[in-house]
């Protein structure tokens, strides 16, 4: 399924505000902006270092946003189109377009942990409408209260 393009980080974290808003959740975000704070100008797009690139780039700006509640969630918003979703410290590489649908999903209960006796092991699944399903393995340590109430 197609989801609504986010050209940009600020769009981005517009999007994010506003899909947690509808869920009574607070977002607080930083921000880095420029080729001496984010890692992409920092690494530059070439591999060059600081400093590459054309004059004609763009101001990098990348953005971490934090979402009150539970579970514990965190966004990275990435230059060039990345985003790293963290739920209950599990991390998901999203591209930046489905980031609010991977929230909506995580918030409306469409996430389960699917556990296998063997090989043992657990999986922390969020469906996302439209999607293939976003799928991450839990290691037993990692299991909090949230996510063992998910099992499967």
């Amino acid at each position: 399924m197609s989801h609504p393009p986010l050209p940009s980080t600020q769009s981005a974290v517009f999007a994010v505000e506003a899909t947690a808003a509808r869920h009574g959740r607070e977002v607080r975000a930083s921000h880095d902006i420029g080729r001496d704070q984010t890692f992409a100008g920092l690494v530059g797009a070439d591999g060059a270092g600081a400093g590459g690139g054309d004059a004609l780039d763009a101001v990098p700006h990348e953005a971490l946003l934090e979402i009150a509640g539970r579970p514990a969630i965190t966004v990275r918003l990435f230059v060039h189109d990345e985003a790293v979703v963290t739920v209950d410290d599990i991390a998901f590489d999203v591209p930046r377009d489905s980031v609010p649908a991977f929230l909506d999903s995580v918030w409306s209960g469409l996430v389960h942990v699917r556990q296998r006796t063997f090989p043992p092991s657990c999986t922390l699944i969020v469906t996302v409408p439209g999607d293939a399903p976003y799928r991450e393995a839990v290691t037993y340590h990692q299991l909090s209260p949230w996510l063992a109430g998910l099992m499967r």
